[in-house]
Order: C-alpha cells, then sequence, then structure tokens
C-alpha cells in the first residue's frame, strides 16, 4: 500500500527520484499518465490493467475522451539503477513540473505533484471538507 508523502527534485533530463519504498510496491515496471487533479499518476502494472479495464468497459461514445486523455499521453517505466524514472516533456507540462516535486502514496497508486501545486491543493483540503465528502458518499 503506498503511504505518505516524500519531496524530490527533478533533473535537468527530466528524470525524477521514486522513493524504495514505493519502488518496491510498483516493481520493475509500471505506468506513469496525467491525472485530472494537474498532476501525474503513477499506477503498477495490476492496477493500470484494472484501471484500463475499466475504460474498456465503459460506452464507446462516452469513453472516447477518457481513452485519449489517458492513453496518449501514458508512458511505460522502469527505475534506472538510482531509482530514477524519466518523466516526459509532456507530461512535466501538463503537470507544471519544473524541479520540485512531491510524490504521494494514496493506497493502491501514486501521484507526482509540482510541489506547488501540492502545496496549493493540501492547503485547500480541510477535515471538514474531507468529513463533509465522506458523509456524502456514506462512508
Amino acid at each position: 500500500m503506498f503511504l505518505g508523502q516524500y519531496a524530490h527534485t527533478v533533473d535537468t533530463k527530466g528524470r525524477t527520484f521514486i522513493p524504495a519504498k514505493y519502488r518496491d510496491e510498483l516493481g520493475d515496471a509500471f505506468v506513469v499518465t496525467r491525472g485530472t487533479a494537474k498532476c501525474l499518476t503513477v499506477y503498477p502494472m495490476a492496477e493500470w490493467e484494472a484501471y484500463t479495464a475499466k475504460i474498456a468497459g465503459l460506452p464507446q461514445a462516452q469513453a472516447a475522451k477518457i481513452r485519449r486523455f489517458v492513453f496518449s499521453n501514458a508512458s511505460d517505466v522502469s527505475p534506472d539503477s538510482q531509482g530514477r524514472i524519466m518523466l516526459t516533456a509532456g507530461l512535466r507540462a501538463y503537470a507544471g513540473i519544473e524541479k520540485n516535486v512531491v510524490i504521494i502514496g494514496l493506497g493502491s497508486y501514486i501521484e507526482i505533484w509540482a510541489e506547488d501545486a501540492w502545496n496549493a491543493e493540501n492547503e485547500d483540503m480541510s477535515a471538514d471538507e474531507v468529513n463533509d465528502l465522506m458523509l456524502a458518499l456514506n462512508f
């Protein structure tokens, strides 16, 4: 399970370090794609396959935009010997990633955020808002 958050940087070649704890869970190969919140989403292969199966099961007309959004920007990645992965220029531009990133665990997958975007998102979250969402979902 992916938990916690880690601050790292992106080097001049577009690589960032994936924490060892996350690499152990992700395995040797995984997928990075655009997230829906102006961040990058990183899926272990099993989670990616489950996610893509859900997309495949959607009605064709409604799913076309989702497929374009998810698949056209997805990238198969494997960490190098130092635990770094390459983030394509397109993915970095989408998420506003330049230098500093925060990598957060979300249970079954992780997200990579530009540090300033994560700080703003994190500031906007309040315990009351989360509580209201949980109540609305009968959680």
